[in-house]
């Protein structure tokens, strides 16, 4: 299992625009210099998480991207899902029925149990955590996590 290097690469912007503090937004330049990445990545990204509503942007001089909304309102599973989708979704056994139309255990499926499993505990951790907490330390987000998953076993 793995996640798309657009799910980390959005983050990572939408973490560095969170914690700009000019007020101006940061252009395209900008966030390619301080994250190391192409600047036709940092548009391509950009587009995508401003159609998600995740960024609003303004031309000009004192143009740039900001969050759209407070960083406390923006859950982490939603950008995600914006950017690469879920882990499982209902159309996966169609997609993967093989060479028939069907899948033979379309049925009885121990994958498919195993799979909607995950993808709750994803959902239901990824809707706890917002970019606000990502903002945090590392040792304050592994404990955010801990206790949430602590929560979550309960």
């Amino acid at each position: 299992m793995k996640f798309s290097s657009q799910e980390e690469y959005g983050l990572r912007l939408l973490l560095r625009i969170g914690k700009d503090s000019s007020g101006n937004g940061m252009t395209i330049p900008e966030l390619s210099d301080q994250e190391k990445l192409s600047e036709a990545n940092v548009g391509k990204i950009l587009r995508l998480l401003r159609l998600a509503g995740f960024v609003e942007s303004s031309r000009g001089q004192t143009g740039g991207y900001k969050l759209a909304r407070p960083s406390n309102e923006i859950l982490v599973g939603d950008i995600l899902t914006s950017l690469g989708g879920k882990l499982y979704e209902s159309t996966f056994c169609d997609l993967h029925s093989g060479v028939e139309s069907i899948c033979t255990n379309s049925i009885d499926c121990s994958i498919r149990s195993l799979w909607k499993t995950v993808q709750t505990m994803l959902d239901g951790l990824l809707s706890k955590i917002t970019l606000q907490d990502l903002l945090g330390s590392e040792e304050q987000v592994e404990i955010l996590v801990a206790n949430l998953s602590e929560e979550m076993e309960k």
